[in-house]
């Protein structure tokens, strides 16, 4: 594939919910999509600290691609259900009672902005995956459309060897062949599957030369050192530092409009204090405060495969009804007893020399200063892939081992 000639990075997501078979209002005068942008960077950060609170290892996903596949759910819900989605999401004051297509809306607004001028490499697609004979509401099945682009296609769950083949070639093909089994098991009595994919690829500004990428020391903890190839590069870099958060901020764009911000915590500063700090305001007086000064980076090469369970972690979240037998999921369907049996969400990223592939208002005491003029990333880091003009984090993980995939 050219991809694979043009040797860039490349980040791909899969989310899928599966349904088996056996609310309310705040007000935002007019709603925007760098509301949704903030919003949605909140949940980010609150689902990280989740994942976070479950171990210390690497972290990576998609916010956009999760919040993109609940916010379908979102038409599909009514009362309690509803409810809690809306507020798993953070998304209770972009909600009117008066305007219930307004958040999809949003979220298609938000993709049209972002991939508006046909040259940023960034697929997203969904797909609804029903058993024959299934009865899905009308007025469901032309928003889904409507405001997600949504295929549609009947499957025979019963049959599931060839189902799990089926669905894992969808995915397959909408991930350009990085995700090749996405799923091993299937419940024969799954009656409708919601199937979420983001495929984004760029090539850095401002490339790293190969030829200077050499091993490096990179200091996990003080007692584990792996060794790592570090890439380098001098160049007039954007950078800041958080005093009070005790962590230096690198800005290191793709072409097309979308930059990776690297938050490094401070030589001996713990990151799991950090975790607990990251908020959405927080990143945007980050953004605000950068100023360009020259620089010699040095960055880790890494590659990370992350699969999460998110029904287990959502549920913590406050998302409990809609993965129970009292979930309203109404205005997708008539039938009794329908829930969300399982949410999975896959997420690939490679960083290296030429790229990254992979299938995410101003704080007191936050003051830019002449940074050294090293910035070397050879500790437990966090990162975010966002999108300039609309503070869309497309992204977002945590680098512990880069040697771990």
């Amino acid at each position: 594939m050219a991809a694979h000639k043009m040797k860039m990075g490349f980040i791909f997501i899969v989310t899928y919910m599966c349904f088996l078979a056996p609310v309310h209002q705040a007000h935002l005068p007019s709603a925007t999509i760098s509301d949704l942008s903030f919003k949605n960077m909140d949940f980010a950060m609150s689902l990280y600290r989740k994942i976070s609170s479950y171990h210390d290892k690497n972290i990576f996903f998609s916010p956009l691609s999760i919040s993109t596949s609940f916010a379908a759910l979102l038409m599909a819900s009514d009362g309690v259900t509803h409810e809690e989605i809306l507020k798993g999401l953070n998304l209770e004051q972009l909600d009117r009672a008066d305007q219930p297509e307004l958040i999809p809306r949003l979220f298609q607004l938000l993709n049209e902005n972002i991939t508006q001028n046909g040259s940023l490499k960034l697929d997203q697609d969904m797909a609804l995956f029903m058993r024959q004979q299934f009865g899905v509401e009308k007025i469901f099945e032309d928003q889904i459309k409507t405001f997600f682009d949504t295929d549609i296609k009947s499957v025979d769950f019963a049959d599931t060897k060839g189902s799990i083949s089926f669905i894992n070639e969808y995915i397959r093909h909408k991930t350009e062949d990085r995700v090749t089994e996405m799923m091993s098991t299937l419940d024969p009595l799954t009656q409708l599957m919601l199937i979420n994919t983001i495929f984004f690829q760029g090539a850095w500004e401002k490339p790293f030369n190969p030829n200077f990428t050499e091993n490096a020391p990179f200091y996990i903890d003080n007692y584990r050192v792996v060794e790592v190839p570090m890439m380098f590069k001098e160049d007039k870099f954007y950078t800041m530092e958080d005093i009070p958060l005790g962590a230096k901020v690198l800005k290191l764009p793709y072409q097309e409009g979308v930059s990776m911000l690297i938050l490094l915590p401070n030589r001996g500063m713990d990151y799991t204090v950090i975790d607990d700090e990251i908020t959405a305001e927080k990143f945007l007086s980050w953004i605000k405060k950068l100023q360009k000064t020259k620089l010699d980076v040095n960055m880790p090469k890494f590659k990370m495969v992350q699969s999460y369970s998110l029904h287990n972690l959502l549920r913590d979240m406050g998302m409990t009804s809609v993965f129970s037998n009292s979930a309203n999921l109404t205005k997708l369907s008539k039938d009794e007893g329908l829930k969300v049996s399982e949410v999975l969400h896959k997420a690939v990223i490679e960083v290296d020399e030429s790229g990254t592939t992979a299938a995410a208002a101003t704080t007191i005491g936050i003051t830019p200063y002449s940074l050294p003029r090293t910035f070397t990333v050879n500790r437990p880091f966090f990162f975010f892939i966002y999108h300039e003009d609309t503070n869309c984090l497309l992204f977002m993980g945590r680098v512990i081992d880069p040697t771990k995939n």
